[in-house]
């Protein structure tokens, strides 16, 4: 039988000092986070109330929450009825808005088979320029943007979506193409850090999955919708999202407790707005910081070429126009099936989490192999191996979640974030490249 807790606790709980930083995928733990760190009644001592007073000013904000003793008895029950509640406050926000960032990675690789080569007079590799400026321009404003992201507005992305539509040479689109990636290059990041406010680390790699889902659902989209939409979406998170568990409003002072109390075994804090220079040293001098990068390379050279030249490959099968956009339909779907399957396994099994990115790795590689040395008349065999290549955003998935899960304190945080989608862009601007124009 569940027993209640008292909900009590102090700033270091919060701010995680009383841990070290934890280890690559150990974090992840598959029994319940709560016979792991037994709760425990804690009154606001004198000691934790000066600990507090002499670090107001770099306080993480979940100490707002704490700042008188708090003995409240907290029912299992509503804990769970506070992370449903949670889900619905967060999770659909955050996974339309990604559908439409995926419909714009897409809309270049739709408008190739409608014609855009021709349109624009496009020669050599223009296209796959076209394709990778667009993450140089994510790649320019990575790192301001993760320090900036909560004064952006979200819905720019949009309007620079629709404004490709009037491009009428490869120079006009080239420079809308960088805008529209430097407007996105605070989406992922800017998900992750509110995933990892909201979530524990057991909870997040779901809950990163659910929202990347998205990304085969955005298939469907059209271009220029998609790009109206997101404007208007963009308003709409503006308003409805909320900043933090320390802020949201339709949450009650005691509910806003228990979601920072949740976070406690995180050890990382729930946020920080102030800059330390001690915590991006720190974040150079961790080689997981490389790994990260590394990982953000490797991980997204297929998806820079996949996701342009998709459905170049499928009508080079021979479909037509209209079934070739049909039969990405599938593809997308089998991508949410893929994230959805890879995070509850992880749920499922602890500490396997770099075993599921190598397996969800797998099938891209042969189904690239399979893509190469098939013979040409084989036509579903290479479209079943075109399929297989999209499981790769379920190890992605694992990949975020590594992140989220093995980095503390807020800067440290916004330094990693930026330096792992460092590796992002450089992988989305090679993977173009290995697709020739011969080859078509």
């Amino acid at each position: 039988m569940a027993r209640s807790q008292r909900l009590g606790t102090s700033s270091k709980d919060i701010l995680g000092h009383a841990a070290p930083e934890p280890c690559l995928d150990t974090v992840q733990g598959g029994s319940n986070p709560s016979k792991q760190h037994p709760e425990r009644v804690r009154a606001a001592s004198a000691n934790n109330q000066t600990w507090k007073d002499s670090h107001t000013r770099d306080a993480d904000t979940a100490v707002a929450l704490f700042a008188d003793e708090v003995n409240e008895i907290i029912d299992p029950q509503e804990i769970k009825r506070l992370e449903r509640k949670i889900d619905f406050m967060i999770l659909p926000y955050l996974a339309v808005c990604y559908a439409f960032f995926y419909i714009d990675k897409t809309t270049l690789s739709y408008a190739a088979i409608f014609g855009i080569e021709d349109d624009l007079h496009l020669h050599g590799t223009e296209y796959n320029w076209l394709s990778s400026i667009f993450y140089f321009g994510f790649l320019i404003w990575a790192f301001p943007t993760n320090f900036l992201m909560q004064k952006l507005p979200i819905g720019m992305k949009g309007f620079f979506l629709m404004l490709q539509a009037t491009a009428r040479n490869f120079s006009t689109l080239a420079v809308l193409r960088a805008f529209g990636g430097a407007a996105e290059s605070c989406s992922d990041p800017s998900f992750m850090v509110i995933t990892s406010m909201w979530y524990t680390r057991r909870q997040q790699p779901v809950r990163i999955g659910i929202w990347y889902t998205a990304n085969g659902l955005g298939i469907a989209g059209g271009g220029l919708l998609g790009g109206a939409l997101c404007c208007v979406w963009g308003i709409i998170m503006f308003i409805m999202l909320p900043d933090s568990p320390v802020s949201a409003k339709l949450l009650s002072p005691v509910q806003r407790r228990m979601a920072a109390e949740r976070l406690k075994e995180n050890q990382t804090g729930v946020e920080n707005k102030h800059i330390k220079a001690y915590q991006i040293k720190e974040a150079f001098l961790d080689y997981k910081l490389y790994l990260f990068f590394l990982l953000g390379v490797v991980g997204n050279i297929p998806n820079g070429g996949i996701s342009n030249f998709g459905t170049i490959i499928i009508k080079g099968f021979g479909f037509s126009t209209l079934v070739t956009t049909l039969m990405q339909v599938p593809y997308g779907v089998f991508i949410s099936i893929s994230i959805l399957t890879c995070v509850f396994l992880n749920d499922r099994f602890a500490n396997k989490r770099c075993y599921f990115i190598v397996a969800f790795l797998l099938p891209n590689i042969a189904g690239a192999f399979g893509l190469r040395f098939l013979p040409l008349e084989q036509k579903v065999g290479r479209l079943i191996c075109y399929y297989l290549t999209g499981p790769y955003n379920a190890a992605f998935v694992m990949i975020l979640s590594l992140q989220t899960a093995n980095t503390a304190g807020h800067t440290k945080k916004v330094v990693t974030n930026a330096v792992l989608f460092l590796g992002y862009c450089t992988g989305n601007i090679a993977g173009p490249f290995f697709y020739k124009t011969s080859q078509k």
